[in-house]
């Protein structure tokens, strides 16, 4: 059973692993109402309890299929916390005023988005409420206004950001404290691990979110990609090495986990053995140097 890790000194307490629902509706694997419930509660059942969204998933549908399937169960809902994300404006059959994919994080917007997304949901509150890419014409004042209003409102208890770049979190952190960044990371991805994006996460005590933390799947897929088949032959010697039987999306979630920055993967899968999998990345611990060679794969070359 995983403990719950906390996101920030006044922040909400959260799974170490999060699931991420993009894909059980129509835009992956298209489960129907009672196996969302059955994984869901196998997911609580096993300390897997965060579960976050977007309102865009689906087409804007699958926080809607999710809701209809904690209404099957509705006291799982104590047992839980809800991410959801706003801000994108996708054109869509459920949208159709919306003629171009834009960014919206207007107060008007963010107040439209959680009133559905609650509906959708069918909760009185969502745990966490990110903006779910930065705007250019995003007013942090104005953001600070409508999300100090959601949480008076106890509508949102706390609030964070996606895709930000270090610069344009301190713009809206300044105006408003926020308890996450959820940006992309993994091995085959190591840009916030660069760009300063963790090391501020380290200096504002909260900790990030990593969505496709295996690289969306392509670890196991792509197996023609050069950063790949390097990737898979070093995280092979190191498993050969191990008296125990770890598993490669094992290793490379534990490698992910082990960055002093605490992130905490968001792993979109809609099996249960995969989850159960990603919990226990977290009792696997690398030496440096596994760490090191790890990340020597990625890059094809050793560090400075």
């Amino acid at each position: 059973m995983l403990q719950p890790t906390r996101l920030s000194p006044d922040g909400p307490d959260f799974s170490r692993i999060v699931v991420g629902v993009m894909n059980w509706g129509v835009w992956g694997h298209r489960l129907r109402p009672h196996q969302m419930l059955r994984l869901m509660e196998e997911s609580v059942n096993n300390g897997v309890t965060t579960f976050d969204h977007a309102d865009i998933y689906g087409g804007y549908t699958t926080e809607a299929e999710f809701g209809a399937a904690l209404r099957l169960n509705p006291g799982l809902r104590l047992k839980m916390q809800l991410i959801t994300k706003c801000g994108i404006k996708m054109p869509s059959p459920s949208r159709p005023a919306y003629q171009i994919k834009s960014y919206d994080t207007s107060a008007a917007h963010i107040r439209s988005s959680v009133g559905q997304s609650l509906k959708n949901l069918h909760t009185d509150y969502l745990d966490l409420l990110l903006l779910h890419r930065p705007s250019p014409l995003m007013n942090p004042e104005e953001v600070a206004t409508i999300f100090d209003e959601l949480r008076q409102e106890g509508k949102v208890r706390y609030f964070g950001v996606s895709n930000f770049k270090p610069s344009q979190f301190a713009l809206l952190n300044n105006a408003f404290p926020l308890v996450t960044n959820q940006v992309e990371a993994s091995l085959q991805h190591l840009a916030p691990f660069l760009d300063g994006t963790f090391d501020q996460c380290i200096i504002k005590g909260v900790r990030p979110m990593a969505w496709s933390p295996l690289g969306g799947g392509s670890v196991f897929t792509d197996k023609g990609n050069p950063q790949v088949q390097r990737i898979r032959a070093a995280a092979g010697r190191i498993m050969r090495r191990r008296s125990e039987a770890i598993g490669l999306d094992r290793l490379l979630l534990a490698w992910l986990m082990q960055h002093p920055a605490g992130i905490l993967p968001v792993v979109g899968t809609a099996r249960i053995e995969r989850l159960r999998a990603a919990a226990e990345a977290t009792k696997v611990q690398l030496t440096r140097e596994e760490w090191y060679e790890l990340w020597q794969a990625s890059t094809g070359r050793e560090v400075p």
